[in-house]
């Protein structure tokens, strides 16, 4: 005799870190989504950010470094870095119940540029990514992000065995106007990328109350 087997419920089906929020499952609550860019130098820890933060296994488009991109990609500060970004990251985390942010990390070279006016449609802010041993590789973000209007926060991720810098001393390499946070924080930890988040959040709440 055949023994029935019932169908796995929909949550079964979820692999273990990534179970259902509340606002999967109540179907009378209807989530605030909002999307966040993640930009920045090559290499400056954007993967890593959204990778640590994300509540669903994150989507990667990252592609083996080869010989063809020794002319172009400085490894000099990441010399163990073997891939790279050729399209976007792809991560969410729920905040505070029925606040879901969807995060889109940007590739970081000149050559894929021409991907960031789709990858920031319809986006509420943007972090830009900073490393204080390559600060001048977030000025077209920066520039970017000024020109289209686009509130943002300046996160600094810190990589250990380089100095720390305060926060005000980096605004002023960068020139960054005192209405721009701008924040120090380790993009490995979830705790502190989601401070950085929730002071997008506010900032953009500032700068476009309606």
């Amino acid at each position: 005799m055949d023994s029935a087997v019932s169908d796995p419920a929909p949550a079964e089906l979820l692999e273990a870190e990534e179970e259902l929020q509340p606002w999967q499952t109540d179907r009378s609550r209807a989530p605030v989504a909002t999307k966040i860019v993640v930009a920045g130098g090559f290499g400056v820890g954007k993967t890593t950010l959204v990778t640590a933060v994300s509540e669903i296994t994150p989507l990667q488009t990252e592609a083996l470094m080869t010989q063809a991109s020794a002319g172009t990609d400085d490894l000099s500060a990441t010399p163990e870095k073997t891939t790279t970004t050729v399209a976007m990251d792809f991560g969410r985390i729920t905040l505070d119940d029925d606040l879901v942010l969807y995060l889109f990390g940007t590739p970081g070279q000149q050559r894929f540029w021409f991907m960031w006016d789709d990858l920031v449609r319809g986006a509420i802010g943007a972090v830009v990514l900073a490393d204080t041993r390559r600060l001048t590789d977030c000025f077209p973000a920066l520039d970017y992000f000024e020109s289209c209007g686009l509130p943002y926060v300046v996160a600094v991720n810190h990589f250990e065995g380089t100095e720390r810098y305060e926060a005000e001393d980096v605004r002023e390499a960068l020139t960054v106007p005192d209405r721009v946070p701008v924040l120090i924080m380790d993009a490995r930890q979830r705790i502190q990328v989601i401070e950085s988040l929730l002071a997008l959040v506010g900032h953009a709440l500032d700068a476009t109350p309606e």
